[in-house]
């Protein structure tokens, strides 16, 4: 007398243990049989904690399109805002036939040139310029006579420490 044929005590007897066990051990035939891609990961999929970045570029050749789709006229300037639109860049691939004042977050030297050409311009966004100053070579020799040694500049700031 016991738990019968089909139950045993657990209701699992006869399957080799509760859920996915024993796939590695005296189920493993039954793994190679039918799911073979149990074990393992997708070597394909990104990270899902590295977010993709999508850039948008333009050529100059496109530039005549996007005027008519969402360009402005004033004061007889044909104005495109391309930062609205969502671009980056602008590329030198391509002619231009008409004037455009373009504003662009960056362009490469070729689009720059191909705009002045058609009689236009292109405007970057200011950036910050270094505040190193340029000067001249007959100040710089006066500098140089002038300097104190590095030695001697040492000992005043070990002088001037109160620590």
């Amino acid at each position: 007398m016991g738990w019968g044929q089909v139950g045993q005590h657990r209701s699992f007897g006869h399957k080799g243990g509760l859920g996915r066990s024993g796939h590695l051990k005296h189920l493993w035939s039954t793994v190679i049989k039918e799911d073979q891609d149990h074990f393992g990961h997708e070597s394909t999929h990104r990270p899902a904690s590295v977010s993709i970045i999508t850039k948008k570029w333009v050529s100059v050749r496109d530039l005549d399109d996007l005027f008519t789709k969402s360009g402005k006229s004033e004061n007889s300037k044909n104005i495109l805002d391309l930062t609205s639109l969502e671009i980056d860049k602008l590329l030198g691939g391509g002619k231009i036939t008409n004037a455009y004042t373009v504003l662009v977050k960056r362009a490469t030297t070729a689009a720059q040139e191909k705009v002045k050409q058609a009689g236009g311009e292109v405007k970057l966004p200011v950036q910050k310029a270094n505040k190193q100053t340029e000067v001249p070579v007959e100040e710089e020799k006066a500098n140089k006579q002038t300097e104190v040694p590095v030695e001697e500049k040492k000992t005043e700031d070990v002088e001037n420490n109160n620590g």
